[in-house]
């Protein structure tokens, strides 16, 4: 079974794409927490609740892993996992909570045997929800969503590419690496 976690900013298709890659693997995909929690608590969210978001994503994927793995599915998609909330904490605080950071990360590497970086270049498409709009903004979280798989030592494929071009870079991307 391969587990596939897709990567990026914000606005870059992630959750779009995991459900069409899940409907064309006939896989799971888990959604991301962080949206939930945001959707019924509010964007105004401090460290605590970043930790918070980041342990219950990771809860859901382990959850979703062992589930995929029991029913011999050759696949499992994550739309996000805790490595993004780290970026997420660099964004929003300029630093990575020390839970996040101080070893936290050696429970979950090599979790995920392929991340999807997704690029951004897709418009931005404000939800309501979305923080990082600006095109400086956006390439500053790119840029490090980019430093934290290299950092992690995660292998990644940068995805990019508008509608069936994207999509067929993912499931390449995916397909390539079995």
């Amino acid at each position: 079974m391969r587990r596939i976690c897709l990567h990026g900013p914000e606005s870059t298709g992630k959750s779009t794409l995991g459900t069409r890659l899940a409907a064309e693997l006939g896989c799971e995909v888990v959604p991301e927490y962080g949206r939930a929690y945001c959707e019924a608590h509010g964007t105004n969210i401090g460290r605590q609740e970043l930790i918070h978001i980041a342990q219950t994503q990771d809860a859901m994927n382990r959850a979703a892993a062992a589930r995929a793995s029991e029913l011999g599915a050759g696949f499992v998609l994550f739309d996000t996992d805790p490595l993004i909330t780290a970026v997420w904490a660099d964004m929003m605080f300029g630093a990575t909570p020390g839970y996040l950071r101080d070893g936290y990360f050696d429970s979950f590497k090599g979790f995920s045997d392929l991340y999807l970086l997704l690029d951004i270049d897709l418009p931005f498409v404000n939800d309501g929800l979305r923080v990082y709009a600006q095109p400086a903004e956006r390439r500053q979280f790119f840029d490090r969503c980019t430093l934290e798989l290299v950092r992690n030592d995660m292998h990644y494929v940068r995805i990019q590419g508008i509608g069936e071009a994207r999509f067929a870079a993912a499931k390449a991307a995916i397909l390539g690496a079995e």
